[in-house]
């Protein structure tokens, strides 16, 4: 399987999580109307909450970020596709447990920590049916790559 299913993975969810930089300045009025839809607890009126919120939202963001950077350059940064899939499967798990923890919705823990999970799977899985296409060759010092397979 070609490494471009990698770069398209990691650029569609990277493109998605920037996304999270709006919610990052969005107006609190909009935070609490959002949570209300959603069923929510009434959101807690306190510049505390608004700042983790707006925090998570940044992280969210830069993480877009830094997968849309791996993936413009899937050569150089191929080591760390393995490394991103094990992080995003071992937060899918935590994530269950944390939503689990402060009593979030079951639609909620389910959705959140699943999905994250699924993502952290498929990206592993992507990486593996990859294997050795698209590295960089250790033994060549002129960083040539190994041709794709035609899958």
């Amino acid at each position: 399987m070609s490494p471009h299913y990698i770069q398209i993975f990691l650029r569609v969810v990277g493109y998605v999580s920037l996304l999270a930089f709006a919610a990052a300045i969005m107006p609190e009025k909009w935070m609490v109307e959002i949570g209300a839809e959603l069923g929510m607890e009434p959101f807690p009126d306190h510049p505390l909450t608004f700042y983790l919120a707006r925090n998570l939202s940044l992280l969210y963001g830069f993480v877009g970020v830094v997968l849309l950077l791996v993936a413009s350059d899937l050569v150089r940064y191929r080591p760390l596709v393995r490394w991103i899939a094990g992080g995003t499967i071992v937060f899918g798990v935590f994530q269950g447990i944390v939503d689990s923890m402060a009593s979030m919705p079951g639609w909620w823990t389910y959705g959140e920590s699943c999905s994250t999970l699924s993502g952290g799977l498929l990206l592993w899985w992507l990486d593996t049916r990859a294997g050795q296409a698209g590295r960089r060759d250790p033994e060549n010092d002129a960083g040539q790559v190994e041709a794709p397979s035609k899958d």
